[in-house]
């Protein structure tokens, strides 16, 4: 399995967001491992957030040979036109390391603040996807490499259909699975794939945003865990087993079941003091995931 790392573009510790905790982070990534750097999208939510789209590009230089991707960016709520021109200026920008991961979110708020009814999103989602493909093979300039679109699902037959459709990957949502639901979502997906004559070996398959903290306190593990929840306002006692939050061997486990049912790569969102995690992580999950894969 390979290892991806969310840009942290919430404040979980009060420190504040500044372009060298976001410079810091990159440079963590790449010494320790990982391999793609990912923001994802929110226009509102309950903390303060940075742009995704903004804060890759703010990363570029810095980045080296890391993948650039949304996970996922927010066609229906952006606009498909304006959400393609980014991603193929990120394309052209990045020398062709870039994928644009898209799903049509799951917050009122964000449909809200651009006056579009929530409960459209779908049918909305479905033409947007269509329109955002045409404007990346249209828009000038068209990058060398086409764009890979990845389309997010929590893994509904519905929606992995709409993946097998649309998609060139599929973006699984780390806090509303589980590996043994991924597991039977993937065979649904190859099956859905076989069905349009696509190819369902080597088709991409990610889990984004895993919320990461790694710490030997069961205390201090239960406390991120019930901030989290009331965050996503979510059950604690439900988010605690989706979630990278123990120690080494218990991160290391979660990871693996994931790397067995066939996910290709995890991106990890640490809760506070992201540079030092990211650090911790590599040092002391990644090495021995590998060696048990």
């Amino acid at each position: 399995m390979k290892l991806g790392a969310h840009l942290p573009l919430i404040d979980f510790d009060g420190s504040p967001l500044e372009p060298s905790t976001l410079r810091a982070y990159v440079d963590a990534a790449r010494d320790s491992g990982f391999t793609a750097i990912s923001a994802n999208d929110h226009l509102v939510f309950q903390r303060p957030w940075l742009d995704g789209i903004v804060a890759l590009a703010s990363i570029l230089e810095r980045s080296g040979g890391l993948t650039l991707a949304t996970t996922v960016a927010l066609p229906v709520v952006r606009g498909p036109v304006p959400l393609a021109k980014a991603a193929a200026a990120l394309q052209i920008l990045s020398g062709g390391r870039f994928v644009l991961g898209v799903a049509p979110g799951s917050s009122v708020a964000d449909y809200d603040a651009v006056g579009v009814p929530f409960e459209e999103r779908w049918p909305r989602f479905d033409d947007a996807v269509r329109v955002l493909r045409s404007a990346l093979a249209e828009l000038e300039p068209v990058p060398a490499r086409p764009v890979p679109v990845w389309i997010g699902s929590w893994g509904s037959a519905a929606g992995l259909s709409r993946v097998a459709r649309h998609g060139d990957g599929w973006l699984a949502s780390a806090y509303n699975t589980t590996p043994g639901r991924l597991a039977a979502g993937v065979d649904i997906l190859r099956e859905a794939l076989r069905a349009r004559g696509r190819d369902d070996t080597a088709f991409p398959i990610a889990l984004a945003t895993m919320w990461t903290y790694l710490t030997s306190s069961r205390e201090e593990a239960r406390a991120k865990v019930e901030a989290l929840g009331a965050m996503l306002n979510r059950d604690p006692a439900e988010l605690a087993p989706q979630v990278l939050v123990g120690d080494a061997d218990h991160c290391r486990a979660i990871l693996q079941d994931y790397a067995d049912a066939g996910v290709g790569t995890t991106f990890l969102w640490p809760l506070g003091d992201p540079v030092t995690q990211l650090r911790r992580f590599g040092a002391e999950v990644a090495p021995r995931l590998v060696e048990g894969s």
